[in-house]
């Protein structure tokens, strides 16, 4: 399950990409007021997609945040490994976050391995494939 600041994430990246042709920065409080996202939050939010290299920003007059990137090229999967770290179910199904499970003693005998690894697959897949422009032209966030 993806969290809440991960959704406020998406859903800000969505206006952003809107925005891309055009070249204009967006205000943060031009994004809450339409995702519904507090602002304080959407703030943070911004700031470590702007600190990961996503997103950019314009202070003055005419400022505001933009993507830094073409939205065709940053894909849900990145955006979520940013915001939430790990995309797999379980630790030792991890492709970026590999880690032992505290309770398995061994990944070749563990039950419940398998589905995990079918679980993570398919989400990646999902994700991986799925970019911030798909998101406008489809209109819809696979969450």
């Amino acid at each position: 399950m993806i969290s809440k600041k991960a959704k406020y994430a998406l859903k800000a990246l969505k206006v952003l990409t809107k925005k891309f042709e055009a070249n204009e920065p967006t205000l943060i409080s031009d994004i809450a007021v339409e995702e519904k996202i507090p602002k304080k939050f959407l703030e943070a939010i911004l700031l470590e997609l702007r600190n990961q290299g996503i997103l950019k920003s314009q202070k003055g007059k005419g400022g505001g945040y933009l993507l830094r990137t073409p939205p065709n090229e940053v894909s849900v999967a990145k955006v979520l490994r940013i915001i939430d770290g790990p995309i797999a179910p379980t630790p030792c199904v991890s492709v970026n976050f590999y880690g032992k499970c505290d309770d398995c003693e061994s990944e070749e005998t563990c039950s419940i391995r398998p589905i995990m690894l079918k679980i993570r697959n398919a989400s990646l897949e999902i994700y991986e494939n799925t970019s911030l422009l798909d998101l406008v032209l489809k209109d819809t966030i696979p969450l």
